[in-house]
């Protein structure tokens, strides 16, 4: 591998375990969590943290090939802010959820994490097709993510 494909692959991967590792820390699946009342149709604790392990790779492979596809450093610097946006946004879903216990302003804030995602696949697909295509099953978990989090407030408000 040369060094224009191991910067892109070492950056890209290093960002999303930063991502998914402080996803992971924040969210706390303890008894505030688990005395939540939840829909019927929410899949089981051990779905997600596999779910996120396949999404995670799709974004990984989807910042690293819009990366090396940019046609220009601009773009490129483009891409990185982009995805480093996406990835704050999710991380702080978690500690809304998670740790302040609002799900009601998580959902708020899912909007953004979600009109991020599209915002990603809009640009990135301007180069790189596969680069957005890679990322409809990161939309695609948010949403449902998105339907779950409004099933919950609705089960479960007033919060705070």
């Amino acid at each position: 591998m040369n060094r224009m494909m191991i910067l892109p692959v070492s950056v890209a991967t290093v960002a999303a375990l930063c991502v998914a590792a402080l996803g992971a820390t924040i969210t706390d699946l303890g008894p505030w969590y688990q005395t939540l009342e939840k829909p019927a149709w929410n899949p089981p604790d051990v779905v997600f943290p596999i779910g996120w392990t396949v999404i995670y790779a799709c974004i990984t492979i989807s910042g690293i090939t819009a990366w090396r596809q940019a046609p220009t450093a601009a773009s490129s610097e483009w891409v990185i802010g982009l995805f480093a946006l996406n990835g704050f946004l999710n991380i702080t879903w978690s500690l809304i959820f998670f740790r302040m216990q609002r799900p009601d302003w998580a959902f708020m804030e899912l909007t953004l994490l979600w009109l991020s995602i599209i915002l990603l696949m809009i640009y990135c697909g301007r180069f790189s097709r596969s680069a957005a295509a890679l990322l409809v099953p990161y939309l695609a978990w948010v949403t449902f993510a998105g339907a779950l989090n409004w099933a919950v407030v609705d089960l479960n408000a007033p919060f705070g």
